[in-house]
């Protein structure tokens, strides 16, 4: 039977070579029991890892763990700030009043969102740097990669546990992180104006989308370790592709919904504009006056005149009878993410399959 080797002790210390073997050995084969220990073994054994799960995850054990507490860390400061809010808002008699009135006494809890979101929106940059460029740059530049290929278990396997592992812990991290996030802004979601949606603070922290970025930045960064196969390199390239992503994915992510335009009701031309009423929370897209015949004009038109007399001669001479807005709800939101997380997951899997087809010759 072939054993693996520590590759991070491999001619280094061999005593730490036979140890891994041992354990290995040991890991696969089960313990020797006695024919009488039988059933004290079956009631006390406990699910373990074993085999390639165990290596890569003592591969890269410090990596997993370390996200892994932050993860608990931050949950838990979340829900201490839910519940401080929560008490301010039940002494301040919300949803009965309202909370736009709330001035200056919110702000502390305005605040503590914005040093949350800045944290949750760094992820999928700092997950990219620190565990996808690495997972396999460093195997490669080290010649762990040829040392795998060399035991009994085939290349695809060793790489799709390593795959498999990053995207579980990446997965069950931004899981937790945007739903604990999504139940600490609910209560004044819909409420609260001041507080933009689709702002990345909001919009990439919530639903599927920080999911979906953050194993397109690790799996995107891995693609890069594989290519590049040193690992500092691999780094700051997973960097700017990280940070261009986050761009692109800004730039775009308007398009993803559907634009409502609401328009007042027409009145004479050179009368008193009235601008339509639209949702509290409403993503504002462009204000516009209508003119008769449905043309739009800026809201700059007609400002340079000097007298209100002019400035109503200026908008009845150019047939403005009205105001449009348009605008995307919040309600769109949660469509929006999934359309958008969709696209990234095809593009994650592109990198997947990229991944497989290249190690096939190329990952050792």
């Amino acid at each position: 039977m072939s054993t693996f080797i520590n590759p991070s002790t491999d001619g280094r210390n061999g005593t730490a070579n036979r140890t891994m073997n041992a354990t290995m050995n040991a890991t696969k084969n089960g313990p020797r029991h006695g024919a009488g220990n039988t059933s004290t073994t079956k009631a006390t054994r406990r699910p373990r890892l074993s085999g390639m799960t165990w290596l890569v995850w003592r591969q890269h054990r410090a990596a997993f763990w370390t996200i892994l507490a932050a993860t608990v860390l931050c949950v838990a400061w979340m829900i201490y700030q839910r519940a401080q809010m929560m008490d301010f808002l039940n002494a301040y008699g919300f949803p009965a009043k309202n909370l736009d009135d709330a001035g200056k006494q919110f702000d502390p809890y305005v605040g503590a969102f914005s040093s949350v979101t800045t944290g949750l929106t760094a992820i999928p940059v700092i997950l990219g740097v620190l565990l996808g460029a690495p997972l396999l740059a460093s195997d490669l530049e080290s010649g762990t990669a040829k040392l795998i290929a060399a035991q009994s278990v085939s290349r695809n396997r060793w790489l799709a546990t390593k795959l498999a592992l990053a995207g579980l812990v990446v997965t069950v991290t931004t899981v937790t992180l945007s739903a604990v996030f999504a139940w600490w802004w609910n209560p004044i979601k819909l409420q609260y104006a001041d507080i933009d949606w689709t702002t990345r603070e909001f919009f990439n922290t919530t639903g599927p989308a920080p999911v979906a970025l953050s194993l397109l930045s690790v799996f995107g960064g891995v693609a890069i370790g594989v290519i590049l196969r040193r690992t500092l390199a691999a780094m700051v390239v997973t960097l700017g592709f990280t940070v261009a992503l986050q761009a692109v994915w800004g730039y775009f992510k308007l398009s993803l919904g559907d634009i409502v335009t609401a328009t007042s009701k027409p009145i004479s031309p050179g009368g008193r504009i009235t601008f339509p009423e639209v949702p509290r929370t409403a993503h504002v897209l462009d204000t516009s006056y209508v003119s008769g015949s449905g043309k739009l004009f800026d809201l700059t038109t007609c400002t340079d005149t000097l007298s209100e007399e002019a400035t109503t001669s200026c908008m009845k001479k150019a047939d403005i009878v009205g105001a449009s807005i348009d605008y995307i709800p919040i309600s769109q939101m949660s469509s929006m993410q999934w359309f958008g997380a969709s696209i990234l997951f095809a593009l994650t899997a592109g990198i997947v399959a990229f991944l497989f087809i290249w190690g096939r010759k190329r990952l050792v």
